[in-house]
């Protein structure tokens, strides 16, 4: 479902069959009630056919595969055989969140704070050319905040922004009920640059 070599999720195309996709072009994310273990999310995705398309992931597929949990294998051309990478992705990942550093990460408007977080807090996402906007549920005060941030900072773990965008607004529970109110309030709204600095 993941490749952690490309960081792409693999998802089926109705026009192309299969199609594999960044984080930045999911559009949305939404966890389905029932099973808690493993999770379920419904993505909502832009496709390369340039239609949207419904996907489903696991919570491990989400947000622990990134990180090389998901195995996968490469070629290695010295013994010209395939050797699998989840030990040494999940060992490179374990040192960094040991060390301080963080997969991802946004800054929470309400409690004017960055805080680390897995891809299962976004709930919409819209690209453009140079930027994402993101809106994340914060996992320690559940509120919902407004980033904008560039697509490396959302696409690869451990690639936090130096600076990111924060709207300045305090948004209700159903705030933000769809991607078109998302996009209007985000592209309306006035940025705060922000630094990222977590600790």
């Amino acid at each position: 479902m993941y490749d952690p070599l490309t960081s792409r999720y693999a998802f089926a195309c109705p026009a192309r069959g299969e199609t594999h996709v960044l984080l930045s072009d999911f559009r949305s994310i939404e966890q389905l009630p029932g099973a808690a273990h493993p999770a379920v999310f419904r993505i909502r995705f832009d496709c390369a056919c340039g239609e949207e398309h419904a996907g489903l992931l696991t919570h491990e597929d989400l947000d622990w595969a990134p990180l090389g949990f998901g195995g996968g294998g490469f070629l290695n051309l010295m013994t010209a055989r395939v050797e699998p990478l989840a030990a040494e992705l999940a060992e490179l990942a374990a040192v960094r969140i040991k060390g301080g550093e963080w997969p991802w990460s946004f800054f929470c408007y309400p409690e004017e704070l960055p805080r680390p977080v897995f891809p299962s807090s976004f709930t919409l996402l819209t690209a453009t050319e140079g930027t994402v906007g993101l809106a994340v549920r914060c996992p320690s005060c559940r509120r919902l905040s407004l980033n904008l941030v560039s697509h490396p900072h959302v696409d690869l773990p451990f690639h936090n922004d130096r600076e990111i965008g924060v709207v300045e607004h305090m948004f209700a529970e159903d705030g933000l009920a769809t991607l078109e109110q998302f996009q209007a309030e985000l592209w309306s709204a006035s940025f705060d640059a922000r630094r990222l600095a977590l600790e």
